[in-house]
């Protein structure tokens, strides 16, 4: 037993116990592991092509002028800290949103990246599953939205480089994806930002000096104060706070964090509360609910199980996006133009896919925060899209990847024009939308069990049979995944720079553990491209 009660399997593997102050050794785990980790490369670059996603997806949110993305962004510009230097130095207490050189108070910046980050909800996913440990399979929701709590630790702190805050960035997604294995926070109506909150207040504290006592008050006044429930996305029609949900809840993290280092004295071993929401949802006799595992180095490590959007949908709908375009693909029975060459479609999923991107209010969305949520929306504007291209039957496609590119989602298909589209709501008619049973249900989380069965107006049925890794899942060995999130980050790229910046952006990005601190201080510095109006007008 070394600290406060981490159980060491081996240097590799660590095991905090239900019966130790976990929130205490969250905190000694995550300041060892920025001492002395050593993920291997394989890990580094998966979690280079995670932040490269998410920093594409934010630039491109400003730029399309997105409400909640705006909003944040010039309130933290009403922090800025005035200087006389036209150096991007460190700064303790500042650091600096997208697309800005401003320096602005540290947990204002990270609310306003985050919120771009996440407003697209187009990347990262994870579902919490763990194979190889019983009772890891939690199935909870999480997305790739906490890595600016990492550069902004850097636009404070000199001694962080590149290699530095990409170990960082893995240390925040391994806490955060190891809780999701083992608390299913949704099953309570508790928003799944929770677990990337509490992992951001850990990994920014580790970063800042903070000792693991410190980090365990952060922690445990982020669960005593500021729980967020799933209120945020319930309702007919969702509003910006389902995409601005890990933003605001990781800056009450961050200042959390920071009121521990200046003496706070928060709750103390907040797992074992008996009043905190892990075991008032799951009562014992004293111990947390669960075991919490992490990794110290090699390859495995939670991002490696986390999952790529390959454009804008709500995760759960890839099994039915990968399955229409197949049946496209395979088939050729769309007749350009028109959507009454499709008779009628079936989606068969599991739950909670059908309760979240299947409740019967999703089936008239009127805003782009219900529309990414909408299964019905999602594929028929696939097949709106499909119906567009006029040589689509007669081209020779060299490998599914190129149909991924051809039909990727993008901003523009979820935009005010394209909700009113006349094509995509005559398709939304022709959809229902079911939930598959048991035979479904045990196949999640390890994989997005789901079947498309489509009627055609030439009489033939067409059944994509049960799609469970589709393109971008973690357990996916048939896409070439890197080909088409390069498409992917040209495709957001493009909205929000020039193109000669795209590349830049995106080279730079991709050498993140090879930059020095002065490097870092501008890696989100780029002059976006704003549009005209919003793309919600």
């Amino acid at each position: 037993m070394i600290g406060n009660g981490i159980i060491r399997r081996n240097f590799t593997n660590l095991l905090l116990k239900r019966d130790t102050n976990q929130a205490y050794d969250l905190g000694q785990y995550a300041i060892d592991f920025m001492k002395k980790g050593k993920p291997s490369q394989k890990v580094i670059d998966r979690v280079k092509l995670f932040h490269t996603d998410s920093v594409v997806c934010g630039l491109s949110a400003l730029a399309l002028r997105t409400n909640a993305p705006s909003v944040l962004k010039n309130e933290a510009l009403t922090y800025a800290k005035k200087t006389n230097s036209t150096k991007s130095r460190p700064k303790l207490g500042y650091a600096r949103c997208l697309g800005s050189k401003e320096l602005v108070l540290a947990e204002k910046a990270i609310c306003a990246n985050a919120s771009a980050v996440r407003e697209w909800d187009s990347n990262g996913t994870v579902f919490g599953y763990n194979s190889n440990i019983p009772g890891h399979q939690a199935g909870e929701f999480g997305h790739n939205d906490f890595y600016p709590v990492i550069v902004a630790a850097a636009h404070q702190n000199s001694t962080i480089n590149g290699f530095k805050a990409a170990k960082a960035m893995i240390l925040v997604d391994e806490i955060r994806g190891r809780l999701a294995e083992v608390f299913s926070l949704k099953t309570y109506k508790i928003d799944h930002v929770v677990h990337g909150a509490i992992a951001s207040a850990a990994t920014y504290g580790a970063l800042m000096g903070a000792n693991a006592q410190q980090i365990e008050h952060a922690i445990g006044m982020f669960v005593a104060h500021y729980i967020p429930f799933r209120a945020i996305r319930a309702g007919k029609q969702l509003s910006d706070s389902k995409g601005a949900s890990a933003a605001i809840s990781t800056e009450a993290a961050i200042l959390c964090m920071k009121r521990a280092m200046n003496g706070f004295v928060g709750p103390k071993d907040i797992f074992r509360n008996p009043e905190a929401i892990f075991r008032l949802n799951e009562p014992t006799n004293g111990d947390s609910p669960f075991d919490i595992a992490l990794s110290n180095q090699g390859d495995d490590f939670s991002v490696m199980g986390m999952h790529f959007k390959l454009g804008l949908y709500e995760h759960q709908s890839a099994g039915a996006i990968e399955g229409t375009m197949r049946l496209l693909t395979e088939n050729k029975f769309l007749e350009h133009g028109n959507p009454d060459s499709i008779g009628n479609i079936k989606i068969l999923a599991y739950e909670p896919a059908f309760g979240i991107i299947g409740d019967p209010a999703k089936r008239n969305p009127t805003t782009r925060q219900s529309a990414d949520h909408s299964m019905v929306y999602i594929i028929s504007t696939l097949l709106r899209k499909a119906l567009e291209i006029r040589d689509f039957n007669q081209r020779n496609f060299q490998s599914f990847d190129e149909v991924w590119k051809l039909l990727m989602l993008e901003p523009k298909d979820y935009g005010h024009e394209a909700l009113n589209n006349p094509i995509t709501r005559r398709i939304m008619e022709k959809i229902t939308f079911e939930h598959g049973g048991p035979q479904y249900d045990t196949k999640y989380p390890d994989g997005i069990p789901t079947s498309v069965i489509i009627n055609a107006k030439n009489g033939q049925t067409y059944d994509s049979n049960m799609v469970m890794y589709p393109s971008g899942h973690a357990r996916n060995t048939s896409a070439d995944l890197e080909g088409i999130l390069n498409h992917k980050f040209k495709l957001l790229g493009n909205l929000a720079l020039r193109s000669d910046q795209v590349e830049e952006c995106v080279n730079n990005l991709q050498n993140l553990d090879k930059l020095t601190n002065a490097q870092l201080q501008d890696i989100y510095n780029y002059e976006i491209k704003y549009a005209d109006k919003s793309i919600d007008e």
